[in-house]
């Protein structure tokens, strides 16, 4: 497996970061080669992606979920092997250090070489830069989902107020 790991400060408070990455749907608005995320209940994504010409789907599984901290994945099915964590931190009151550690396992020789030359270095790190801009030009969130998700936890999970899923907000 290869690892990647790059950072951003984000010039919006944590609280408001946070509930923006929780929006997984809103992802190909910001990130290079995604071209949809469908959420399917709590803790899964299907994925579609096209990267160099070639197209993958799989399932992602969220592992651990702390509101304001951290959100942590790996991949469930499909043809794309990872596994990663974002975690958030509070710079201050309105500024917000987004931090996306991975891990993956290159396939074929388009993506081996990729890795070798640090593609999925760049693209990680203008996805964080996407995400930046997405957000500060809103000034706020999409929307928010405040659930928690431990490791090992079966089943759905229900965030504090006691709704499940990750609803739009307008």
């Amino acid at each position: 497996m290869s690892m990647v790991k790059e950072s951003i400060d984000v010039d919006i408070p944590l609280h408001h970061v946070y509930n923006q990455w929780t929006q997984f749907e809103e992802f190909p608005s910001f990130m290079e080669g995604v071209e949809d995320v469908r959420q399917l209940d709590d803790k899964h994504c299907h994925w579609k992606t096209k990267v160099g010409g070639v197209e993958r789907e799989f399932d992602t599984e969220i592992v651990d979920q702390l509101p304001d901290e951290r959100i942590s994945w790996r991949t469930v099915g499909g043809d794309s092997k990872q596994k990663g964590v974002v975690t958030f931190q509070r710079l201050d009151e309105g500024h917000t250090r987004v931090i996306l550690a991975m891990d993956f396992q290159p396939e074929g020789m388009a993506e081996k070489a990729g890795d070798m030359t640090g593609v999925l270095d760049r693209r990680v790190k203008g996805d964080l830069r996407r995400f930046k801009g997405f957000i500060e030009e809103r000034g706020r969130e999409t929307g928010g989902w405040r659930g928690r998700i431990t490791p090992g936890q079966a089943g759905s999970a229900t965030d504090p107020s006691g709704n499940t899923g990750r609803p739009m907000e307008g």
